[in-house]
């Protein structure tokens, strides 16, 4: 597998050097965002979306809440802009499922 690769040895081990994927999109989901492209995850989001934001050449991102520039804590963002091409506003509905049992 390794045959016309360029391979390197990191602690004795040889590895084989590939370059990463780029795909053509990424999709990713915020919760929000300003109108330059930076982007706040919340909870799990975070896990994956900033790579996944960095992996597409033309990222898209669907925000809940969308601020001017100068509305995000610098510190609070996850993506900067400079990966973002284009922002798109999708408030969603948040429903809860409540389990009802019938008495009788």
């Amino acid at each position: 597998m390794a045959e016309g690769k360029e391979t390197k040895v990191f602690d004795g081990r040889e590895h084989v050097l590939e370059r990463g994927i780029t795909g053509d999109f990424a999709f990713v989901a915020a919760w929000k965002a300003d109108r330059l492209g930076n982007l706040v995850y919340r909870k799990t989001a975070r896990n994956f979306n900033p790579m996944a934001a960095t992996a597409g050449r033309i990222t898209i991102a669907e925000v809940e809440e969308l601020v001017e520039p100068g509305g995000l804590d610098p510190d609070e963002v996850d993506t900067p802009g400079i990966f973002v091409k284009r922002v798109v506003v999708a408030p969603r509905v948040k429903r809860i499922e409540r389990r009802t049992v019938r008495k009788g």
